[in-house]
């Protein structure tokens, strides 16, 4: 369901419009009625240095260093009709460009522009172009949207909506609708998706709860179930130990999980396994993902430190990486966005210390165990005031040539697939 560009304006304008006032029984005016609303949002530009690997698609339309910009505008609305009532709307206005934009477009349709979001999945369409040249694009969307009715039994939510599941927290097998890319620095919301979701509270002992996810074929726009996720899942607690218990169908997949969290000494650790039956394939054939993390706070030097390592298997993975990306069943999982490594076997790390109040120093690295490669993510966050934050820093991959991180030989050996060293620097508004 396409929406225009005048649905947009309405929504913006009804939101923006003062409360009407309601006739009292003499024909006056009679006391003004207001929902209770919240208001918020930010606006984040960015800015980045990059350097594609040697030999890449971007090398055959001038190569060099790019110089990429974008700002984003999030509005966000929150209505109160009544109690137990909320409508939540984040209407996102995004501007990008610069050299990769230009460099791709020979490209389109092979090379995958970040910071695009398509709606040819989602049941409905509330993305919308404005502009779109050689340099850049202007689009808008609505990211969320969703009428969610609670009590003392559970919550009921439909709408454009994000649903997070599992225990990882770089590698998430078990969160099935847009999870973060292990490398995405930026975390601060999940794209969201149309879904119908219900949670059930079960006392003190856990809760149930449940979702679906209708999805479009993007080349015929039509409905099809063999797209859509129809998933449930069982929380479960016994003294400090909590268990999740898994039962989803995922596009064509059958997948079953189990996961739990519980504590050792000062640490946290939690666990997520899931089993995956690709469509058409019996239950022999299904493939095993397993993500183990611990993570520890404390007090190093005077300073605030937090840490955490993460182990990820994934069954599905292969060690020729050329071969890999011809995989109908990992290029599937790539383009639905449940799956964004190749390999096999990984460990992650994360270290955040506080320098200051005002200033944290963050390092996060990925690294494939079997080439070996991987990507280092160190950057520096800075409160400027309250309401403005700055984020300095870097993306370095590594690797030798032929590794996932350090780039290998890809469509018939005629380009170089692989990430790209970047620097940049953001700063976001809060109001």
């Amino acid at each position: 369901m396409k929406v225009p560009f005048l649905f947009f304006l309405i929504f913006l304008l009804s939101l923006l419009s003062p409360p009407c006032g309601a006739l009292a029984s003499d024909g006056t005016d009679g006391d003004v009625l207001s929902l209770p609303m919240e208001w918020g949002g930010h606006l984040k530009i960015r800015g980045s240095l990059s350097r594609p690997p040697g030999g890449s698609l971007y090398d055959a339309s001038g190569g060099g260093t790019l110089l990429d910009g974008q700002a984003g505008l999030r509005l966000k609305n929150d209505l109160f009709p009544a109690e137990g009532v909320r409508l939540t709307t984040h209407y996102e206005l995004i501007l990008l460009g610069g050299d990769s934009w230009r460099r791709a477009q020979p490209w389109k349709g092979t090379l995958e522009f970040p910071g695009i979001v398509e709606d040819d999945r989602r049941f409905f369409d509330f993305t919308a172009t404005l502009e779109e040249g050689q340099s850049g694009v202007l689009y808008h969307r609505l990211d969320r949207l969703v009428l969610s009715f609670s009590r003392s039994w559970g919550t009921v939510r439909a709408g454009r909506d994000a649903v997070t599941w599992g225990n990882g927290l770089l590698f998430n097998p078990m969160d099935l609708v847009n999870p973060f890319a292990p490398s995405d620095i930026d975390r601060e919301y999940k794209i969201g998706d149309d879904l119908v979701s219900f949670q059930r509270n079960l006392g003190g002992k856990g809760d149930v709860q449940t979702f679906f996810v209708p999805r479009r074929d993007p080349l015929t726009g039509s409905l099809r179930w063999d797209k859509s996720t129809l998933a449930g899942k069982l929380h479960l607690g016994r003294g400090t130990t909590e268990w999740d218990l898994l039962l989803a169908k995922n596009g064509g997949d059958r997948v079953v999980g189990i996961g739990s969290v519980g504590y050792l000494g000062g640490a946290a650790w939690r666990f997520d396994a899931t089993w995956t039956v690709p469509r058409g394939e019996d239950p022999d054939g299904g493939y095993l993902s397993v993500v183990a993390n611990i993570d520890r706070s404390g007090v190093f030097f005077g300073k605030n430190v937090y840490g955490f390592l993460e182990c990820f298997w994934n069954g599905l993975g292969k060690d020729d990486y050329a071969e890999a990306l011809e995989d109908p069943r990992i290029l599937e999982r790539l383009e639905r966005g449940d799956l964004f490594t190749l390999g096999k076997l990984y460990l992650a790390g994360h270290l955040q210390v506080e320098l200051h109040p005002l200033w944290n120093v963050y390092v996060t690295a990925v690294n494939n165990l079997r080439d070996p490669s991987g990507l280092i993510e160190p950057r520096v966050v800075w409160d400027a005031a309250t309401s403005l934050r700055f984020t300095l820093g870097a993306i370095l991959p590594w690797g030798r040539t032929g590794s996932e991180y350090g780039g290998f030989p890809a469509g018939n050996g005629l380009y170089v697939y692989g990430p790209e060293e970047q620097v940049f620097l953001w700063g976001t508004y809060y109001f």
